[in-house]
């Protein structure tokens, strides 16, 4: 089936679990202030690794929002991915009674970069310390990159169009074009999202192999894109899910509409060739924007990649400058990340979920822990700015190669 054009697509519901805050209400208060909750990695068996800074999701429970059999099943990312898209569907007031009779127009697409390595730990702990006979049967699918997907779908009932976009970080928006292309070809809604969790020893020790993974111990200075300072990035884990549908499908059983998915574009200029990500993420800007029949000028605000290695930052500012001309360094930009870390796919959706808040409250929010920015950028720091924002554009870059862009349209009737 070719893509229709009539057919839009436009986000209704966000479900969020992040290290500053599970739900969008917590997450949006704490990421509006600026507020930075990396600290020392806290989890078991990380204490003697080089890695001392993360974003960690605290006082997240899963057998108190998924089923018990659902949890012993799967690892912490499809924990947090399952919650997150029982609150995205929750936001959109998507229940089993809109779909029960016609399953197959609602599909699940997530992105994934690491997959389940807490329970892949501690399955092959078992099997090296105790025996075959130790290791537990969800050994063969909890690890999967496209876990996450399986287990939404078959939880909600959903029988739509189903994907997993096994990538980098930039996998994160390439999901969320995915899914857009699913409605122009005839679904009505699609659970999308991106949710990760690359804190188990084994997942960290993994990381040490990326040499623009920032291992200073300072939680204030360990990643500061954009300055002087800038040594590597932080990582992190959580992640958002979000409910898109076909705008028409949407409005007839009054759910609240907030943005339009209005256009995407993706480049590939390989591993940590941060030089020339310069060109790739500037095509992809400028692909988004014909996509979405968007000028330059029309753009409000930057989410940016913000990688936190000086020739990354220099490559994104010149890329903005490039495909937005004067705009380009004029406009707010902002990286929310730098207060929770970049969970990998996870990282470009929650920078989503901001985009559409702040469209909605007309915030920007700000950069947490950077101060002095040292290119040419407007980059919102200290607090929040009040701006009229109506159109918001996403990047994403991933340590593999890809570089993906995302523009986003406020609705016109969103709630507060």
């Amino acid at each position: 089936m070719s893509p229709r054009q009539d057919r839009r697509t436009v986000v209704t519901g966000i479900g969020v679990v992040a290290p500053n805050g599970i739900g969008t209400e917590a997450f949006w208060k704490r990421t509006q202030e600026g507020i930075s909750v990396l600290d020392r990695v806290s989890r078991e068996g990380c204490e003697h690794l080089p890695l001392r800074v993360a974003g960690e999701v605290r006082g997240f429970d899963p057998v108190s929002v998924i089923e018990e059999r659902y949890v012993v099943q799967t690892d912490r990312f499809t924990h947090f991915a399952m919650a997150a898209a029982d609150l995205a569907l929750d936001d959109a007031r998507l229940g089993r009674a809109d779909y029960d009779g016609s399953p197959f127009a609602v599909g699940v697409v997530t992105a994934a970069g690491s997959g389940g390595g807490e329970f892949g730990q501690r399955e092959l702990q078992r099997l090296w310390g105790q025996g075959s006979r130790y290791v537990g049967p969800y050994q063969s699918i909890a690890w999967f990159y496209a876990a996450s997907t399986g287990q939404i779908s078959i939880r909600g009932g959903f029988k739509g169009p189903c994907g997993v976009v096994a990538s980098d970080e930039a996998g994160g928006l390439d999901a969320l074009a995915h899914a857009a292309r699913s409605i122009s070809r005839g679904a009505d809604a699609v659970v999308v999202g991106a949710a990760e969790a690359p804190l188990a020893p084994y997942s960290v020790v993994c990381q040490l192999g990326y040499e623009d993974l920032s291992t200073c111990d300072d939680p204030t200075r360990a990643y500061r894109p954009f300055t002087s300072d800038a040594c590597g990035f932080v990582p992190a884990e959580g992640g958002a899910m979000l409910v898109v549908e076909e705008e028409g499908a949407a409005r007839r059983r009054g759910a609240p509409v907030r943005a339009e998915v209005a256009g995407h574009a993706t480049t590939f200029t390989g591993a940590s060739r941060w030089v020339e990500s310069r060109e790739g993420l500037a095509r992809a800007i400028s692909g988004a924007l014909r996509d979405a029949r968007c000028a330059p000028e029309e753009i409000d605000v930057v989410f940016a990649d913000a990688l936190g290695v000086p020739a990354a930052d220099a490559a994104e500012a010149l890329a903005i400058s490039d495909a937005l001309g004067a705009h380009g360094r004029r406009i707010p930009v902002t990286a929310p990340k730098t207060g929770t870390g970049r969970a990998y796919c996870g990282a470009p959706v929650l920078d989503t979920a901001a985009a559409v808040l702040a469209m909605e409250h007309g915030l920007v929010p700000p950069t947490p822990n950077v101060f002095d920015v040292c290119h040419d950028l407007d980059v919102v720091t200290g607090r929040a700015r009040p701006a009229e924002l109506r159109t918001a554009l996403v990047l994403s870059r991933g340590l593999m190669g890809s570089n993906s862009a995302l523009v986003l349209r406020l609705a016109t009737n969103t709630h507060s």
